[in-house]
């Protein structure tokens, strides 16, 4: 089989901007992460950039199921021996509010070059003023 590569010119984007008041971490993740890749268009190819931009907002009124506002944790290290941190989802909350968001939607994309690429086409902002709009994003439904 011949490997499709289609011409960057070709490809159109566009910008979605997303209310993540009240919706559930995981379902807004899953849904911004295959707009990222671009699984919403005819043309998809894995191996390349060929996805939209999305901008979300109200990223610090998310909701989560269950208890995870104690019990998630959410870990990182100093780089000094015995720097193991670790806050919970409520805290996180209140220091790094678009944290969680970003977190989850970097877990869900893939774990190499493209991955990283895909990732700088989603901005994450805690309250409801952007500064993107002079692109004229869609309003894109998560539920």
């Amino acid at each position: 089989m011949k490997t499709i590569y289609l011409d960057n010119k070709k490809i159109d984007r566009k910008w979605y901007i997303v209310d993540a008041e009240g919706v559930t971490l995981g379902r807004l993740a899953t849904r911004v992460a295959s707009i990222l890749r671009g699984k919403n268009k005819p043309y998809f190819v894995p191996h390349q950039e060929v996805g939209d931009y999305v901008v979300i907002v109200n990223a610090d009124k998310i909701r989560v199921t269950g208890n995870k506002m104690t019990d998630k944790v959410y870990y990182r290290h100093t780089g000094y021996p015995g720097g193991l941190r670790q806050a919970n989802l409520t805290k996180v909350l209140q220091t790094k509010p678009e944290y969680p968001v970003e977190h989850a939607i970097r877990g869900m994309l893939p774990k190499n070059r493209l991955g990283r690429k895909l990732f700088k086409n989603v901005k994450v902002y805690a309250g409801s003023q952007h500064p993107h709009a002079a692109q004229k994003p869609e309003p894109l439904s998560v539920e």
